[in-house]
């Protein structure tokens, strides 16, 4: 199954090729490095060279050359949401727009339940947990869509943005806890507070920090992580999706990991490739892998 973010109002991938990747964001259009992209590019040079800021690397670093009049960030609207763009010292920009078929899937299955979303009873809400939340998008879109929402991650600065993006939303308002954790801590805290949620989103990276200086290898701990992540679905949940980037694992490998779900609670299981549209010649650049299971 193939995923396939095409172009919006006010995001667009305007080539691909030789290692790089040309976007525009809003008003301004940002070329960084892209591993996949193992082809030629179809733009001019001096199209590319024309990018508002370009990531450039050296040895040891990574940084952003920024033209004169682009700003360090700016709003942009995606998705149905209103969110921050900045160009960060690691390449990204806070905005991973392949996940957009993600969010919609998610919004989708939450309207089922919640018809009307604007309703403040929380006993009637679909309850999700979403680990390695990054800066909200993916919270953000099923609070818009009615859920109560738990959002983990150990970046400070990752949980400030995502707040600053609910607020851009118009969504400050809705009941999202910004948990500042490590995901797998976090996990075994809500197993022994009894917790149970009706929908679980996850995008695990390849490695990473917890704020307790936890290590975390996707080798070494996500099929435990995956098991106790499981344990906190209700007795009626609603879907577990698994996302990722970087990992260089198959979608199988994912689906594989919640197969158990479809003996235990029926439904479906699908997995496939995330891609991204260039909105010219319509390529298609691959952006990662999900699977996910719903009732």
């Amino acid at each position: 199954m193939l995923q396939i973010t095409k172009a919006q109002k006010e995001y667009e991938l305007l080539d691909s090729g030789e290692g790089e990747k040309l976007e525009r964001f809003g008003a301004f259009v940002l070329r960084r490095p892209d591993p996949q992209a193992l082809w030629k590019k179809n733009l001019s040079p001096k199209e590319w060279a024309d990018a508002s800021a370009s990531f450039v690397r050296d040895e040891n670093n990574g940084k952003w050359n920024l033209k004169k009049g682009v700003p360090k960030s700016w709003d942009i609207e995606f998705g149905g949401l209103k969110l921050k763009i900045s160009p960060t010292p690691f390449k990204h920009t806070g905005l991973f727009p392949e996940q957009l078929s993600n969010w919609q899937w998610v919004e989708d299955l939450i309207k089922t339940q919640n018809p009307k979303p604007k309703t403040h009873n929380l006993k009637t809400k679909v309850s999700i947990l979403n680990l390695f939340g990054y800066t909200g998008g993916a919270t953000l879109s099923a609070a818009s869509a009615g859920a109560q929402v738990c959002h983990v991650d150990a970046s400070k600065s990752a949980i400030s943005w995502g707040r600053e993006n609910a607020e851009l939303s118009g969504l400050s308002q809705q009941p999202v806890r910004w948990i500042l954790d490590d995901a797998f801590a976090f996990v075994k805290k809500e197993l022994r507070r009894g917790k149970k949620y009706d929908g679980i989103i996850m995008d695990p990276p390849s490695f990473g920090h917890g704020p307790d200086g936890r290590m975390w290898r996707i080798e070494d701990d996500f099929v435990a992580f995956v098991e106790e992540c499981k344990k906190l679905l209700s007795d009626k949940p609603l879907f577990f999706l698994i996302s990722g980037y970087a990992s260089g694992y198959s979608s199988v490998a994912y689906k594989q990991n919640i197969s158990d779900l479809l003996s235990k609670f029926g439904g479906t299981l699908e997995d496939g490739e995330l891609a991204i549209e260039e909105s010219k010649s319509g390529r298609l650049l691959p952006c990662g892998i999900f699977a996910h299971w719903q009732r």
